[in-house]
């Protein structure tokens, strides 16, 4: 591992909720001076190849006034840029993920109606019982928009919501609009996409983003599959992201932040740790999930997720991934060399 660097001077924590429009020639031109006064190399060279990805870093997710804001991103943003920037020599490729939405999807309001045409609240939990009894139904207006029969389409709502009922990660949710795709809420958080073009530039490595979630038909908290892949008799309506799989155990290591840790990031994570379980299990020592550069959903009164994702590292760690600090030096991470 390198040594820590300088963070740049265009940095300044207090701005990490503000929206700006980055000024990429500026950064470009700083990027590339900062690069040759550091003696940064470019990430061809590494012989050590480390890829970091930031789980939804989006506006929606982060900002104090995001449809599904997480308490305590903001903190975490800070840290997430200062470790990129202090360890951008170290940093091969970064791979972030974009959760991305559209109005007309399985898990948005507009899809669902009930015998008096209305649609469900968000937040709504639409169980197995409420589909088989007719409380919540497919919206038969949406179905041409998706390209859908509405009979085909009810019975592929019933099977979905029966499929996440045994399998899935949770209960059907109808979720807030958030991270509309084309939308601000749909951006990385300013400062991030900041840090992330910097290193992109400084270290001539091809920013690698993610989209997930764009299937009308099922959810995706992971980036790696969605949760539902196939339809009442078994056709597929998705597949596993294999490419993305297969390009991040290529790594020598695998350094996970994001939003939100009881979401997202954590089915993430459990979605590659079955994916080296199935390959071989002493790869999860290769990642590392930095717990300071994330929290979990907690919403005063309502809902605190806190437990779960909690036991969910702890899961991981068992299973041989590194949980650490993005404040404490990358040569003093397990395995680092």
């Amino acid at each position: 591992m390198n040594k820590e660097l300088q963070i740049p001077s265009h940095f300044n924590k207090n701005e990490i909720n503000e929206i700006k429009q980055v000024p990429y020639q500026v950064r470009f031109n700083e990027a590339k001076n900062w690069a040759k006064a550091n003696d940064v190399l470019p990430a061809a060279k590494d012989t050590f190849r480390v890829c970091l990805m930031p789980i939804d870093v989006q506006n929606s997710f982060c900002l104090p006034t995001g449809e599904l804001s997480v308490i305590g991103a903001d903190q975490d943003n800070v840290r997430l840029c200062e470790f990129i920037y202090k360890n951008l020599n170290n940093i091969t490729n970064i791979s972030p993920t974009l959760d991305t939405h559209t109005a007309t999807q399985i898990f948005h309001q507009i899809f669902w109606i009930n015998d008096a045409g209305d649609n469900p609240d968000p937040m709504t939990m639409i169980s197995l019982d409420d589909v088989n009894s007719g409380k919540w139904k497919v919206n038969p207006a949406v179905a041409g928009s998706i390209g859908v029969n509405y009979m085909a389409l009810q019975k592929y709502a019933t099977h979905y919501v029966e499929k996440l009922s045994t399998e899935g990660k949770y209960a059907l949710c109808i979720w807030p609009m958030h991270t509309m795709l084309a939308g601000v809420g749909h951006a990385m958080v300013s400062a991030v996409e900041e840090a992330v073009f910097f290193h992109n530039v400084a270290r001539n490595s091809q920013t690698n983003y993610e989209i997930k979630g764009v299937n009308p038909l099922t959810e995706n908290y992971s980036v790696l599959r969605p949760e539902v892949l196939d339809d009442s008799k078994g056709r597929p309506i998705a597949q596993k992201n294999t490419r993305f799989i297969e390009k991040l155990l290529a790594y020598d290591a695998i350094v996970i932040a994001g939003q939100a840790k009881s979401h997202c990031v954590a089915w993430t994570i459990d979605d590659l740790l079955n994916e080296i379980n199935s390959k071989d299990p002493t790869l999860a020592k290769k990642v590392y999930l930095m717990e300071d550069c994330t929290s979990p959903v907690v919403v005063p009164g309502i809902v605190d997720f806190t437990e779960q994702a909690n036991d969910a590292f702890n899961r991981f760690k068992s299973a041989g991934m590194n949980v650490v600090k993005s404040t404490d030096p990358m040569n003093t991470w397990p395995g680092m060399k």
